[in-house]
């Protein structure tokens, strides 16, 4: 499996790299970052502990006659741990995969971070914000969607379905690509290419291209298959949120997730739905005003975020 580097404990380690610099000053950044997540500063005091304990090392005896020409400097520990760092960011290996953060097999986004694997198979998995992803080794054509958002694009093998699970729905596909979306007891999947079966041993929905449902946990009939667009299906990716007739909580929900935006909806508004195209912005004003226009609210910032009021 090759994964994307870019996660927390990356973001930790560049933090210690740049603040060794005598000329570092961002640290207006450093906080922000910090402020993004309660579990960005235990992994950054964790490495930089491991950093001190590398540095208390005693150093090891030079001998007393040595040849200059031949015999290599004794690297610092801080440069022995910054090389090291960076050659398993260069290989795409985190320090999860080196057992010091959690399982290698369960992994985490936080919000706003987009991360891709490819599993043994060939199979691409697009992993959006604030998700958790689990796969098995042993089981190479099989993935756990915990929570959040991914969008699969699978190898078709004949007589060797990949099959998803996610709350209680197994989803079985024979070479597709399909988006996922896992909420609070609700299950989303919309299908581009291919065809999945939704609960085959139960429900057996078939979701050819260009369908899609929503599904209720606890629900005792099948989910209604819906038509959705092709083009828009796993289109976070991009930076494009395409709704229709979607409710503000689930649109903020997903801004949260995709873009790490903090987006609160007043009381007055929740019943409020939302159809339109929102463009995640570099500017994240925009992608706001662009909401509450659309949607007939208005939006006051909040802290670091936003709430919308009717």
């Amino acid at each position: 499996m090759q994964a994307d580097p870019t996660n927390a404990e990356a973001r930790a380690i560049d933090w210690l790299i740049r603040q060794r610099d005598p000329s570092f000053d961002d640290w207006d950044g450093f906080a922000d970052w910090l402020a993004e997540d309660p579990g960005h500063a235990a992994v950054y005091d964790a490495l930089a502990c491991l950093d001190q304990d590398l540095d208390a090392l005693p150093a090891a005896p030079r001998p007393v006659i040595a040849d200059i020409a031949t015999t290599p400097p004794r690297p610092s520990r801080r440069s022995w741990f910054g090389g090291a760092i960076a050659a398993a960011m260069v290989g795409a290996v985190s320090l999860s995969s080196l057992g010091l953060f959690g399982n290698a097999e369960r992994i985490e986004t936080l919000a706003g971070e987009h991360r891709s694997i490819t599993l043994a198979d060939g199979s691409k998995i697009d992993i959006n914000g604030g998700s958790v992803i689990e796969i098995d080794p042993d089981r190479p054509r099989f993935a756990r969607l915990e929570t959040g958002e991914a969008m699969f694009h699978v190898v078709h093998r004949d007589n060797d379905p990949f099959v998803v699970e996610t709350g209680g729905a197994r989803i079985v596909d024979l070479g597709t690509a399909f988006n996922v979306v896992r909420r609070d007891r609700q299950t989303s999947v919309a299908v581009s290419e291919g065809i999945v079966l939704y609960n085959p041993d139960r429900d057996n929905v078939r979701l050819v291209a260009g369908k899609g449902i929503a599904a209720q946990d606890g629900d005792r009939q099948p989910p209604i298959v819906q038509d959705v667009d092709v083009a828009n299906v796993g289109s976070w990716r991009t930076g494009l949120l395409v709704y229709n007739g979607t409710p503000l909580a689930v649109v903020a929900e997903d801004l949260k997730r995709t873009a790490g935006m903090q987006v609160r909806i007043a009381p007055e508004a929740s019943a409020l739905s939302f159809r339109g195209a929102l463009i995640i912005d570099k500017n994240r004003g925009r992608t706001i005003a662009d909401l509450a226009a659309l949607s007939g609210t208005r939006a006051e910032r909040q802290g670091e975020g936003w709430i919308l009021t009717r």
